[in-house]
């Protein structure tokens, strides 16, 4: 049979593409950590090309998505996507995304990884990092069953049957369930986090059920009953997706860099993408044509028919790319030059099997690396190995930019790994401080990333001596795992030897953003009002370029220390202007502006419009008013707690604490949302370090504020399911303790704080948890 070859090459996102669909032969859909999933329509076949439009636009990243095909209710079938703000999107592919959504699954209370949808049953299944499987009734858009007993993330869900729902998890093992949410039995054999589920056809010659993959790169084969009736083997690295195709075959992709073919118990053809990651793999059911994901940005569709398949030049191209791209050597292990064969090896010797790889001493002394195909009977050049500074003028490029390295850092057992780029330029800890920012983790991890990368880019200087970090980290687990180095110990967890986390005295910030996707989102809203007849509202072109200027020095803000330049503060009229005098559907991205300004910029704490009105008072009537908008409230709420990143913005909070406590309060009671409470949370911890600071300590309203927030703060931890919530929570609590007597004795016989700890500590099941509730209980007993 023909290879697949390169058909299209779709390059609209702004960030790695997580997700694919194909439920049509003129259709493909994508989502996004740029926040977006994107409608792709065919519009010629000779070559193939494709229009692009985006069907929803969230607030944060997206990671799964999943299609309902036309019924008689939804003629044209429905896009199902979910991501870090924890909510389900159900959306008509054909409306625009500002149009309200046909609905929004609300019950998860951490980021959704994983959807499927079973129409003869007529329901969605959902899978989350809080540790649950949820059953959505198609029509009803509630939450029907709750599939609980997981010990992990709930990676990967199958919807096998009208009866029948199939659970991969982190803890390694696979649980079957009926639709109404009885546990039916675990299926055991995978030795790492299951990460991909897919029904195997019914022609296949193992005759399994049903097939898994993850973190082990092994593709295992079952039947329903928990027998592994045979097992794949080829892929280097985890695997992320896997689906069967019309034809019988099996497809996978995973951080290997390839989308792997299987016919029977044989990998027939390796196709290798010039990315770090290929993140999702689909088939269309019409022709057998393949879609893919990747973390370069790029949906790719792949055709066995010369007729649909590009031109020569674009196939040309993309394997030029493929040859071009650097592999990091920790994809493939320790690399001897002096014992590699040269380049006559490859004229001399035919590979094994498909997909083998060698490794090849160039004349010039760099390492290349070539890929058996099965089909052409040749070797394939798929990249350089890059081992060292200065080992290859190669670059690996990611989110756009060219680096000597992109490396893996695992964060948290069975979570994707984030990407830490770093160029050789670089001071690690410019690297590392961009790193931690982008991805909102703890400053105390700076100390760790910083020496991991001096360690994985053998010894880079970095201008002074490596210290031990001064206190506990109290954001995080402090284990890291990148590529295959050891990881990094965590503080012991024993009662003696942990470091003390209270009380906590920096300030923290919400920083991260792709304001590139910010900015273009507020252009495509600016021009939406001029074609409803709106013109009047919108930003003429020296608005849109004070917008753009802004850009630049917003994001070098970011990543340093707050500064005072001309364009930030030409750009806070602007920020205002927009929630001031644009409909309140459109002020998301503006108030994720205002949200980095005050991080960013003493002078928007300081700015007041001709009316005297400040940044407070601009949230309190377009952010905290807006009721029927969670993620705007949300925004509000984060831009509260970044002021306390500048001196001008610390006074500005504590002069508006009643003003602000007062909307927080109003806005926020009762949410689900883990985004809002969290940075409610995080407000609140702001305002408890300020109020124990030495300037502030021993004033009488610091009392009466310490314990409006200490009220607050236990009711937020008792009925607290998310373990990030719940410990920031806690240290703002610990933290308040801190002012005195009257606040210990109110904790202790008004508010039942020791009662609020054993409910959190029941309910969220952390390490940090058990310890910071050790910590409080040793400052109530005195």
């Amino acid at each position: 049979m023909t290879e697949y070859k390169l058909s299209a090459s779709l390059e609209e996102h702004e960030d790695d593409v997580r997700g694919v669909i194909f439920p049509h032969r003129s259709s493909v859909l994508s989502a996004s950590r740029d926040a977006t999933v994107r409608l792709w329509k065919l519009l010629s076949h000779k070559p193939p090309r494709y229009d692009c439009s985006i069907s929803s636009h969230g607030s944060t990243f997206i990671n799964a998505i999943t299609y309902l095909p036309p019924t008689s209710d939804y003629p044209d079938g429905l896009v199902i996507s979910g991501g870090k703000d924890t909510i389900i999107e159900v959306r008509q592919p054909g409306k625009p995304p500002e149009d309200n959504a046909e609905a929004l699954l609300l019950g998860h209370s951490h980021n959704v990884c994983a959807l499927d949808v079973c129409a003869d049953g007529g329901f969605v299944v959902s899978g989350s990092w809080d540790g649950s499987a949820r059953l959505w009734r198609i029509g009803k858009w509630e939450c029907e069953t709750l599939l609980d007993g997981h010990e992990g993330s709930v990676w990967s869900v199958l919807a096998y049957d009208s009866n029948t729902i199939i659970t991969g998890c982190a803890d390694k093992l696979i649980r079957i369930f009926d639709a109404r949410g009885k546990f039916s039995h675990t299926v055991t054999g995978s030795t790492d986090v299951v990460r991909a589920l897919c029904r195997v056809p019914s022609d296949h010659p193992s005759g399994a059920d049903f097939a898994s993959a993850g973190n082990d790169g092994v593709i295992r084969l079952w039947k329903l009953d928990g027998r592994q009736v045979g097992e794949l083997v080829g892929h280097e690295n985890f695997i992320y997706s896997l689906v069967s195709s019309p034809n019988g075959e099996l497809v996978s992709s995973g951080e290997d860099r390839t989308v792997r073919i299987w016919r029977g118990n044989q990998c027939i053809q390796t196709i290798t993408h010039p990315a770090i990651s290929v993140w999702a793999v689909a088939v269309c059911s019409e022709n057998g044509d393949i879609v893919s994901g990747a973390s370069d940005r790029k949906v790719r569709v792949f055709s066995r028919d010369s007729g649909r398949q590009a031109e020569l030049e674009a196939i040309q191209s993309f394997e030029d790319s493929v040859k071009s791209s650097s592999i990091p050597q920790q994809q493939v292990g320790d690399v001897n030059k002096e014992k590699l064969h040269g380049p006559e090896f490859l004229q001399q010797k035919s590979g094994t099997k498909e997909g083998q790889v060698v490794m090849i001493r160039e004349p010039d002394g760099s390492v290349s690396a070539h890929q058996w195909s099965q089909g052409s009977q040749s070797w394939m050049n798929v990249g350089t190995v890059v081992d060292a500074i200065g080992s290859s003028g190669k670059k690996t490029s990611y989110a756009g930019r060219d680096y000597d390295y992109v490396f893996d850092v695992d964060i948290e057992d069975g979570k994707p790994p984030l990407k830490l780029p770093y160029n050789s330029s670089q001071s690690p800890y410019e690297a590392a401080t961009t790193f931690i920012a982008d991805n909102e983790l703890p400053v105390t991890y700076l100390e760790q990333v910083a020496n991991f990368i001096v360690t994985n880019t053998q010894g880079a200087t970095i201008g002074q001596a490596s210290q031990e970090p001064s206190g506990a980290d109290p954001w995080g687990s402090g284990a890291y795992r990148p590529g295959q180095t050891a990881p990094i110990p965590a503080p012991s967890q024993s009662s003696s030897s942990r470091p003390k986390v209270l009380p906590q005295t920096t300030y923290l910030s919400i920083k991260s953003a792709n304001l590139r996707t910010v900015r273009k989102k507020i252009e495509e809203l600016n021009q939406q009002l001029i074609q409803e007849g709106s013109k009047k509202l919108s930003l003429d072109k020296g608005l849109l370029a004070d917008l753009e200027a802004m850009i630049e020095p917003l994001e070098q803000s970011l990543s340093s220390t707050p500064s005072s330049h001309s364009a930030l503060t030409t750009g806070i009229p602007l920020v205002f202007y927009i929630l001031t005098s644009w409909p309140p559907s459109h002020r998301l991205p503006a108030l994720d502006l205002l949200r980095l300004l005050a991080a960013a910029t003493p002078v928007l704490a300081e700015y007041r419009t001709s009316s005297s009105t400040n940044v407070i008072d601009v949230l309190a009537t377009s952010g905290f008013d807006d009721k029927d908008r969670e993620n705007n409230i949300m925004l509000s709420v984060r831009a509260c707690g970044n002021l306390f990143a500048t001196t001008s913005g610390r006074n500005l909070a504590d002069k508006d604490y009643d003003k602000i406590h007062e909307l927080v309060k109003d806005s926020s009671g009762g949410t689900t949302n883990r985004n809002l409470t969290i940075a409610v949370a995080t407000l609140y911890l702001n305002y408890a370090i300020l109020l124990t600071s030495s300037s502030q300590s021993s004033l009488p309203s610091s009392i009466d504020r310490g314990l409006i927030l200490l009220d607050d703060l236990i009711s937020l931890v008792s009925t607290a399911k998310d373990s990030e919530a719940a410990y920031r929570g806690l240290v703002a609590v610990g933290t308040l303790l801190g002012l005195g007597e009257e606040v210990l004795e109110a904790a202790k016989e008004i508010y039942d704080l020791a009662g609020a700890l054993r409910k959190v500590e029941f309910a969220v099941k952390d390490p940090r948890i058990k310890g910071i509730v050790g910590e409080i209980r040793g400052i109530l007993k005195g």
